[in-house]
């Protein structure tokens, strides 16, 4: 896909499209890190747990924590389908950013509704927990990384649209740049703090299903 964005663009929009698929490409791997350590978690889980039956028969028995974990790993897939159809449509100039936002919280919703369902069953002390909650922030910080880099690029995007590109000199590249980055800066520390408020309405929303 990036070798198609540099074959068909160039200046500012090339940018956009290479920072785009970074961010991109950054989320999708931190992702499935997240998905191979949810698995090896669940097969903890169920091996401590579940030695009065077959795996199948666990997953009956804690329905309603089966369902969590479901519903988690849906929203993470569809997010992640998301984010790649977004990607590619922004890229290829048919989509807008703003779709690799929402796909992003998607994501980012589904990270903290899988890591809360699992701590239900797993023990405190197990490693692969501690592995799934550092592989969790890491998606967190991708999806943040995401966001930041859709909306500077859209505002950037925005800025430019009624200039000829082709006569910005290096000067006022450079200046584009570094307005750039500092936006994202900017969006990355408003995302945090944002963060932090969905981990903790995730988390009280899962404990008053449980009650």
């Amino acid at each position: 896909m990036i070798n198609e964005s540099r074959a068909a663009h160039s200046g500012i929009k090339l940018e956009v499209n290479e920072q785009i698929l970074d961010s991109c490409t950054s989320l999708m791997a931190a992702i499935r890190v997240l998905v191979h350590k949810s698995r090896k978690l669940q097969a903890e889980i169920v091996a401590n747990q579940g030695s009065n039956g077959s795996a199948k028969e666990f997953y009956k028995r804690n329905h309603q924590w089966t369902e969590g974990l479901i519903s988690a790993a849906k929203s993470i897939g569809l997010g992640a389908k998301g984010l790649l159809d977004a990607a590619n449509e922004a890229v290829s100039g048919e989509g807008k950013l703003e779709r690799l936002i929402v796909a992003s919280h998607c994501v980012a919703a589904g990270t903290a509704q899988l890591v809360v369902a699992s701590r239900v069953k797993a023990s405190q002390n197990s490693d692969n927990l501690a592995e799934l909650s550092q592989a969790s922030r890491n998606v967190t910080n991708a999806t943040a990384t995401v966001v930041a880099t859709a909306k500077s690029c859209a505002q950037l995007v925005q800025q430019t649209e009624d200039l000829d590109l082709g006569v910005l000199n290096e000067h006022q590249t450079k200046r584009l740049e570094i307005e750039c980055q500092v936006r994202v800066l900017e969006l990355e520390s408003s995302l945090e703090k944002e963060r932090m408020k969905l981990s903790a309405l995730r988390k009280l929303h899962y404990q008053e299903d449980q009650s």
